[in-house]
């Protein structure tokens, strides 16, 4: 009896160090991939060892890192490529990974989080799905007032992204409200930033941008909260126009604002008036 106890033991650490040595084999196939730049190849590796590879494994964190840090390069890739449904996808499947592990790793780790939202928010919106996007902007609102949000994403996010012609469009959101004092202040709620590209594609010069900005009302019967303006920055001063044919309520129909912007871009259309500001010295 004893002899047979001995022999199963045997045959269940022979087993269990063939698993772990192939899980090992796969870990540094896909670490292999990774070095040569075959994400997608990696990919799908670190996904069949995450569903295999024990929690209790020192192997997990490892294997869930790359997971991770994999399936955000692909959102990423394929969001700046405009192609939404497969970083939406990515996406989706990125910020599942980070919600679920976020006890594992330490805090940067699960500051990833609001980071992700945001690139589901952009692929949402750059398929078009406004109302999908809102839901995603909420939880980037609720954590705003929590004052849970990390560095760099604590005042405003990206919510659009797209490409017109050698150009990319960068749509961004300030998280502050509309003020009710409308004398109070000057207040932007959106700026899409126009960009000049290198051969890559890539961001080369800002040549200019579109603010949504506030109104200052005169009267009660105003039937709009704002105005879209361009602004463009010279080494000398901020030369700056008002478009009065694109006016906005304090709830932005945010498909009419990405069409005017689109608009104004195709047509090349000026702003209706222009004033400069000089920079001080």
């Amino acid at each position: 009896m004893k002899n047979i106890q001995i022999l199963f033991l045997s045959l269940l650490t022979t087993v269990f160090s063939f698993g772990q040595n192939s899980q090992l084999e796969k870990y540094k196939k896909a670490e292999d991939f990774l070095k040569t730049n075959e994400v997608q190849n990696a990919y799908e590796i670190f996904k069949e060892l995450n569903s295999e590879v024990s929690k209790s494994d020192t192997l997990y964190n490892y294997v869930t890192w790359y997971y991770e840090a994999a399936t955000s390069y692909l959102e990423n890739s394929n969001r700046l490529k405009e192609n939404y449904q497969t970083s939406l996808k990515y996406g989706l499947e990125a910020l599942n990974i980070i919600q679920n592990n976020k006890e594992y790793f330490n805090p940067t780790f699960a500051e990833k989080e609001p980071w992700m939202v945001k690139n589901i928010v952009v692929s949402y919106f750059g398929l078009g799905k406004i109302e999908e996007a809102k839901k995603y902007k909420e939880i980037l609102y609720q954590s705003y007032k929590d004052k849970s949000l990390p560095n760099g994403i604590d005042g405003y996010f990206n919510f659009d992204f797209f490409k017109f012609k050698d150009k990319n469009v960068w749509g961004y959101e300030w998280f502050p409200e509309l003020p009710d004092n409308r004398f109070s202040s000057s207040f932007t709620k959106v700026v899409y930033y126009v960009y000049s590209t290198n051969e890559d594609g890539t961001d080369k010069d800002q040549l200019y941008r579109f603010h949504v900005l506030m109104y200052h009302q005169e009267n009660k019967d105003t039937k709009f909260d704002y105005l879209l303006e361009r602004q463009i920055e010279t080494d000398e001063a901020t030369i700056s126009g008002s478009y009065y044919q694109y006016v906005y309520k304090k709830d932005i129909d945010y498909k009419k604002l990405k069409s005017d912007i689109i608009e104004i871009l195709t047509k090349e259309i000026e702003p209706s008036s222009r004033r400069t500001i000089p920079k001080r010295k």
